[in-house]
């Protein structure tokens, strides 16, 4: 019985020992030296941590910090990926809730981060991947592991201000990495482009996806993704087989027309997540790779990655919402009401909540905010039965498919009316010549702003929603952009839209 992830590299290791199991650019780790590091990096560290303590990483993307994650979970620790582009305010703050003993870098980035305050404490990545391995000590840890660990935890915006930290055990992860390989059939002979930065819970399907079935990931550099023919080059050369991107991610190939120069031959699994696709650019993936599965994924970091999955077999037309699919495997996904009634019929909107073992085990020293949304079922007054409530509204199609409509936070009172920016974005999608839309709002002068990416004008898209939207609903100002800003996971960046807008 696998209790931790540790277990998924040993087999894989035993396996396969010679074969690549993580490669970024320059570098790649076979399955043997992945674990040899794991452990003489785990001996090191089991003599400065205690067992269920944070281990921060402070690295940029690359094998090596595979091997550190692996070294952590061989000590007993849980670790916490820090993005070295961040503001050294915000990594503080994580920091600072974290109470760290230590830090783990690399040489090159030590001056760098004795900033954070670890001066005394950074361990080089370098000395202490060849440290001597200890195995007494190692399998003393290992007898009193248990699945409900901590595994990792990785820091999303607060509401406070302050960032929240996701703390996901190593049984959540084992639930739900079993049912995703088997679903989509991910083996040993795959090749996972993984694009998602390592502190963002998508890279976590990349990662043990790879560990448990003994495959190959491909780290793609990020500038990739500003450089399409360069993605593209390295994913027929790297022979992609699977990957798993933000919707932003696949939007970039689709917008620089890229596929006009190379359509990766091994692609045969295509998942997105994150936002809402627009079906103009899945038509243009579909068209170019007509053979590969195709996979709306569903999910906040909270469960675990995903909690719903739809395979997507039919042609849709623009302006179409995709369903978010069926839950996965031991995931109970339901829609409740204002209040607090279970909604079945179409049509209606209401708060996605989960329940099931994928269920993170809250926020790091943060009994509040976990309080507010890991919640007892109020559907069940019989015995405890704990359920996240995601903050995103859903609702039934007539065929009974789950739909994502939007988050709580983008439903705004604009003139009176209570309006889902996504309906607006939608609406706009249907504009002919339009690539990517994006709306937000000026909540102190009672304006919509559509940022859109397109050879459509400011007047065809006016006229065009008049005869769909009510007067109310159409954005007050449009501004066209060359490109969508993204943020660092891929997703579009409405902090930068509003800044941007703030500046006309």
């Amino acid at each position: 019985m696998i209790r931790n992830v540790i277990q998924y590299l040993e087999r894989s290791a035993k396996r396969n020992p010679e074969k690549d199991a993580i490669a970024d650019l320059e570098h790649s780790y076979t399955y043997s030296e992945l674990l040899d590091k794991a452990y003489r990096i785990g001996s090191f560290l089991a003599e400065r941590i205690e067992p269920g303590q944070a281990v921060p990483v402070y690295m940029d993307k690359g094998v090596e910090v595979i091997a550190a994650f692996m070294g952590i979970v061989c000590a007993g620790g849980f670790y916490v990926m820090l993005d070295i582009n961040q503001p050294l305010s915000r990594l503080k703050q994580i920091l600072s809730t974290l109470d760290a003993k230590v830090v783990i870098t690399r040489q090159n980035e030590a001056e760098a981060s004795k900033s954070l305050g670890y001066a005394d404490n950074c361990l080089i990545y370098e000395k202490i991947c060849k440290n001597e391995i200890r195995e007494e000590m190692l399998m003393q840890i290992r007898s009193q592991v248990l699945d409900i660990d901590p595994l990792y935890a990785v820091f999303t915006s607060g509401s406070t201000g302050i960032p929240k930290g996701v703390l996901v055990s190593h049984r959540s992860v084992i639930d739900f990495i079993e049912h995703f390989t088997e679903i989509f059939e991910i083996t040993d002979e795959d090749v996972i482009g993984n694009q998602a930065p390592f502190d963002f819970d998508v890279s976590v399907k990349d990662i043990y996806s790879t560990l448990k079935m003994g495959a190959t990931m491909q780290i793609i550099p990020r500038k990739f993704f500003v450089a399409p023919v360069r993605l593209l080059d390295f994913m027929c050369e790297r022979e992609v087989t699977t990957i798993i991107w933000a919707v932003s991610a696949l939007c970039v190939i689709t917008t620089l027309k890229a596929f006009r120069y190379k359509v990766p031959a091994k692609l045969s699994k295509i998942m997105f997540s994150g936002e809402l696709m627009p079906i103009n650019h899945l038509k243009e993936w579909r068209r170019n790779i007509p053979q590969a599965m195709y996979v709306n994924l569903y999910g906040p970091s909270e469960i675990t990655c995903n909690c719903t999955y739809y395979v997507i077999d039919r042609e849709y037309e623009n302006g179409e919402i995709l369903p978010i699919g069926i839950p996965f495997p031991n995931e109970k996904v339901f829609l409740l009401g204002n209040q607090d009634e279970l909604i079945t019929k179409p049509g209606r909107k209401g708060e996605i909540c989960v329940s099931g073992t994928a269920l993170a085990l809250g926020y790091y020293n943060d009994k509040e905010q976990t309080d507010a949304v890991f919640v007892q079922n109020p559907l069940n007054h019989n015995y405890r039965e704990t359920i996240y409530r995601t903050g995103d509204l859903g609702m039934y199609n007539e065929k009974g498919e789950l739909l994502f409509i939007s988050r709580k936070d983008f439903q705004i009172k604009h003139m009176g009316h209570r309006i889902e920016l996504s309906e607006v974005e939608l609406a706009i999608e249907r504009v002919r010549d339009i690539v990517r839309v994006c709306c937000i709002y000026d909540e102190s002068k009672d304006k919509i702003i559509a940022f859109y990416q397109g050879e459509a004008d400011d007047k065809m898209i006016y006229e065009q929603l008049s005869d769909v939207l009510p007067s109310f609903m159409i954005p007050n100002r449009f501004i066209a952009v060359e490109r969508m800003p993204l943020n660092k996971n891929g997703k579009i960046d409405r902090n930068a839209l509003m800044e941007l807008y703030g500046g006309r």
